[in-house]
């Protein structure tokens, strides 16, 4: 079997497994069930471990509301919740697509303090490598990170990495109901709203005040 057809088919498995949570869970047993859901390649966290508020998103690469999100609310999410030590930011890649899993791998591969500042390039460029050349426009993402080609192409021809990525999304679309992106949760609840701080920042403040 060769890695591209290995890859469909764990992306197809990913489709497969889009199922709802076998049973609701009271909200403190839901947070404590995200936390140990960590991927089995570490989870990549911004804040201070003690926060009293944890917020973990799901998001595909490839995700237009993801884009939205990254780009105009986790930067005030960040500058008035993470940056103060009162949210712990946990960011988990659930690739709904080739392309997002392709994204999420090369992310993975760059140095782990440059690992935020690409996907936050990934987002904000999100409709200009989607719609050029996606190999070209991805190098030059990780180029700044420091990747050159050669650790571009071997990054890609990881299938352990593939197989680790979308095993987790897969676990995680089973546990928590996940049916799309971006699927964020505060304190093991899942919200609604993503598009605008207000709706965001309603979720934190509840989370904070019990």
């Amino acid at each position: 079997m060769n890695r591209r057809k290995a890859v469909r088919q764990l992306i197809f498995a990913v489709s497969l497994a889009l199922a709802p949570a076998a049973q609701a869970q009271e909200p403190d047993d839901a947070g404590a069930k995200l936390l140990a859901a960590a991927s089995p390649l570490g989870d990549r966290v911004l804040g201070q471990a003690d926060a009293p508020a944890v917020m973990v998103e799901y998001a595909s690469a490839t995700c237009p509301q993801c884009a939205e999100f990254h780009t105009n609310v986790l930067p005030l999410i960040k500058a008035e919740y993470i940056d103060s030590g009162k949210l712990r930011f946990i960011f988990r890649e659930f690739p709904l697509d080739r392309a997002a899993l392709a994204a999420s791998m090369l992310a993975r591969c760059v140095p782990d303090d440059k690992y935020f500042a690409t996907i936050d390039l990934i987002f904000r460029r999100q409709s200009i490598w989607m719609k050029a050349d996606r190999a070209a426009e991805l190098l030059k993402i990780t180029q700044m990170a420091g990747m050159d080609k050669a650790g571009f192409d071997a990054c890609l021809a990881r299938p352990e990495l593939a197989k680790a990525i979308i095993e987790s999304s897969r676990q995680a679309a089973r546990d928590f109901a996940i049916k799309g992106t971006p699927a964020i949760f505060v304190n093991g609840e899942m919200i609604d709203g993503h598009k605008e701080m207000a709706d965001v920042k309603a979720a934190i403040d509840a989370a904070i005040s019990k």
